[in-house]
């Protein structure tokens, strides 16, 4: 199999698991599959097998170099360039399934933050630790005004 294979099949691989979340968040198999880890040890597989055939003596020294010009060449050769997307797709993907679970565990509204993390992993996580905070802030004035309302206390 090639790399360019493989990093085809990656790139749609992870499309179903987005669509479960974004549109189809509450539906049993949503919450079945996401619950699962399988789809990150398949991707974790491919990122592994991208980085072995990424690697030789030059691409091993550049890795230990943090210089943007040095990581620049690296990632211009198309094996280390598909290894690191998929990469992307691994993280970006795990991060949607945590925000995920975080809002069906909390109750937090999730669809904005997980378009933003399918497009930009980092902006959508922003996004859902900005919407749980207003959301639990939200929560707690609620309590409050309830809590000092006279109507809303037994006699």
């Amino acid at each position: 199999m090639t790399l360019d294979l493989i990093f085809d099949l990656a790139n749609v691989f992870v499309l179903p698991f987005w669509v479960l979340m974004i549109l189809l968040p509450k539906w049993g198999v949503t919450r079945r599959v996401m619950a699962s880890h399988l789809p990150f040890v398949a991707l974790a597989a491919a990122y592994i097998y991208g980085f072995v055939n990424s690697i030789d003596p030059d691409t091993a020294e550049a890795f230990t170099q943090t210089d943007l010009t040095t990581i620049t060449q690296l990632f211009s050769t198309p094996a280390v360039a598909a290894t690191g997307w998929i990469h992307f797709l691994v993280m970006d993907l795990f991060v949607g399934r945590w925000i995920y679970l975080e809002g069906e565990r909390t109750g937090t509204w999730t669809v904005h933050s997980l378009v933003l993390c399918l497009f930009a992993g980092p902006m959508g996580l922003l996004s859902h630790i900005v919407t749980q905070w207003v959301s639990q802030r939200g929560k707690a004035t609620d309590a409050t005004v309830s809590s000092a309302d006279p109507a809303t206390q037994a006699d």
